[in-house]
C-alpha cells in the first residue's frame, strides 16, 4: 500500500511543471518614484532600436501607454484614439508586445481612421516582452494571443522617473489608463 501511495505521488509530481525561483526579492509592479527601467524596444523596423529609458530622461514629462495588442478593438477604437484626440503636447510612447512592423501598421491605421498623425505619439514594439516584464505589467495570455502580453496601463514619467501609475485592475479594461484620466491635472 505504501508503494502505491508513493507511485501516485510521483505521478502527480511528474504531471505538474517544476517551478524554480532564483529571485531574491518579490516581483512587483513599477511604482511612482522609481526610475524607468532600461529595455531595448523597436520602432518601424527591427534595426531601429530605441532605449526608452534614455529617451524619457530627455523629457520633462512624457507618457508611456501599454496595450495588450495592436489592432485589438479596445486599443484601436477607444484607448489610443483618446490620446490622439486629446492633442496633448506631451510625448506619448505606445508600447505593445508586438513586432515593429505591426506597430508601424497600427500607427498608420490609427492616423488614417482619426484623420491625424500627431508627431508626439510613437508606436514601439516590445517583441520579446522585455520591458513589459521589467515593469511587471505582463499577464498570462498565451492561450488567446500565442504569447503573454502587456496589461493595459499608462505611466507618467518625468526626466526618467515614474510619477504616476495607472494600471487597469482587470488587465484589459479602459478606465484608469484612458487619456482623459491620465492627462487630468498634468
Amino acid at each position: 500500500m505504501n508503494s502505491l501511495r508513493m507511485l501516485n505521488t510521483l505521478k502527480l509530481s511528474a504531471a505538474s511543471p517544476l517551478k524554480r525561483g532564483f529571485q531574491t526579492s518579490a516581483i512587483r509592479n513599477i511604482k511612482a518614484g522609481e526610475a524607468f527601467p532600461d529595455a531595448e524596444l523597436v520602432e518601424d523596423s527591427p534595426g531601429n532600436k530605441i532605449n526608452l529609458s534614455s529617451a524619457l530622461k530627455k523629457h520633462d514629462k512624457a507618457i508611456v501607454v501599454g496595450v495588450p495588442a495592436a489592432f485589438s478593438p479596445a486599443c484601436s477604437s477607444t484607448h489610443i484614439p483618446g490620446y490622439i484626440k486629446a492633442a496633448s503636447p506631451l510625448p506619448v510612447y505606445v508600447v505593445s508586445v508586438n513586432d515593429p512592423f505591426v506597430m508601424k501598421a497600427w500607427g498608420d491605421s490609427l492616423a488614417a481612421s482619426t484623420g491625424t498623425a500627431p508627431q508626439n505619439i510613437r508606436y514601439l514594439g516590445d517583441p520579446a516582452g522585455e520591458l513589459t516584464r521589467k515593469l511587471n505589467m505582463e499577464f498570462e495570455s498565451a492561450k488567446i494571443f500565442g504569447n503573454n502580453r502587456s496589461k493595459r496601463y499608462a505611466l507618467v514619467v518625468e526626466k526618467g522617473v515614474v510619477t504616476k501609475v495607472a494600471e487597469e485592475p482587470d488587465n484589459t479594461g479602459v478606465k484608469v489608463s484612458r487619456a482623459e484620466e491620465v492627462l487630468k491635472g498634468l
